[in-house]
């Protein structure tokens, strides 16, 4: 049961959770692929609701993975969640549920690298044309769309350059246009973003990130009104890119101190990003959270907090880059982010590389950039060891 005027660490705490007659205090994980039925005509009942309200089957009803979607639908301020395996699935069953043959989507050019492969690679293939345009440049959108646009899609803040996208305004656009605006959340989570809230249509997210919050598990979510999420869950239930009950209840887990961690995240990478302005060889630091970030008044309006990535440019290119990353001892070389542990990467030679070289460089993606997400280690070992590299 969920009170209304419950706070968002309540949400996180005790959205969705239905105790069974033993009386558990925490929510059990429900191991089965399927369900017993009282009768013939309960199980013909059951199969006759497409709502995802009966259990019948776990690769679409599952009560753990249920408690998950319910709690972060609460979470975002949306009407229902579709849980899915991997957040890159969630995003493909968006596509699949909203798009067909024809249909054109308009995307920011600043997003991560398998979105720009799933639209032009995967989704290309079945006559569905993806425009790219400057995530901040409003009317690059508005000239992209036409009467065959279904879909915009951004990333805000963007990966890995935290960009962002005036919500308020572009789902104007998109309302006029009678184009679904989505937004990818996995950055912000809604500890720090409400884009529902600001007029988005769906939201999506790589649970594997801030939503787990420990790198454990992968997964994936899209979070809506009942219209549209109806839609989604027909894509899950008959395609099968579904979340596992283990996984959801890890997500359960990590959505519990969300805010707090979310919180801790965001004072540490403002802290880094600001030492980072000072360092040697450091050109640029890419964060929402500085004063002179062109969108910082944007981000204190749209965000809580700024989040826990940022990327800093190196002044000797790729060279300098690796360096730096190579010289660290305690952050960990890799292209996850959201957990609790720091992680750098090379943007362009790993969560990147798969994009064409010049669409990499128009997204401001160069050969020196460093992705640093910044996790819950003292700021001051986050520090000591990135001047390893800094002072080579």
């Amino acid at each position: 049961m969920t009170d209304a005027s419950w706070g968002l660490d309540t949400l996180a705490l005790r959205t969705g959770q239905r105790r069974t007659a033993e009386r558990e205090h925490a929510e059990p994980i429900f191991t089965t692929s399927s369900y017993v039925f009282e009768s013939a005509a309960h199980a013909a009942e059951c199969f006759a609701n497409e709502t995802g309200e009966h259990n019948i089957y776990s690769r679409f009803t599952n009560p753990t993975v249920r408690c998950f979607e319910e709690r972060l639908a609460a979470l975002e301020g949306g009407d229902r969640a579709v849980a899915t395996s991997s957040g890159m699935a969630a995003i493909l069953s968006v596509c699949l549920a909203f798009l067909q043959q024809g249909d054109e989507v308009v995307c920011s050019r600043s997003v991560f690298g398998s979105t720009v492969g799933l639209f032009n690679r995967l989704i290309g293939k079945f006559g569905i044309t993806t425009r790219f345009v400057e995530l901040a440049d409003l009317n690059a959108w508005e000239a992209a769309c036409n009467e065959r646009t279904r879909l915009f899609f951004v990333e805000t803040p963007s990966n890995p350059l935290c960009e962002l996208a005036d919500l308020a305004a572009l789902s104007t656009l998109a309302r006029s246009k009678g184009v679904r605006l989505v937004v990818d959340n996995c950055f912000c989570t809604p500890a720090l973003q409400k884009p529902l809230a600001l007029g988005a249509d769906i939201v999506v997210h790589s649970a594997t990130k801030y939503l787990d919050g420990q790198g454990r598990m992968v997964g994936g979510a899209v979070v809506g009104n009942h219209k549209d999420m109806a839609e989604v869950f027909g894509v899950v239930r008959t395609a099968g890119p579904c979340m596992s009950p283990f996984n959801a209840w890890v997500f359960l887990k990590g959505l519990e101190t969300l805010r707090l961690r979310m919180d801790a995240h965001s004072a540490n990478a403002l802290q880094l990003a600001t030492w980072l302005q000072q360092q040697p060889g450091v050109a640029r630091v890419h964060y929402a959270g500085l004063p002179d970030h062109p969108q910082y008044e944007l981000a204190k309006r749209q965000m809580r907090a700024f989040g826990g990535v940022l990327s800093f440019e190196m002044a000797g290119g790729r060279d300098a880059a690796w360096k730096v990353i190579d010289a660290t001892r305690m952050l960990s070389i890799t292209a996850n982010l959201g957990d609790a542990k720091t992680t750098i990467t090379h943007p362009a030679t790993t969560t990147h590389a798969r994009v064409a070289p010049e669409a990499r460089l128009a997204a401001g993606i160069t050969d020196g950039l460093v992705r640093v997400a910044v996790g819950l280690e003292d700021i001051q070992d986050i520090q000591a060891d990135l001047a390893r590299g800094l002072a080579l």
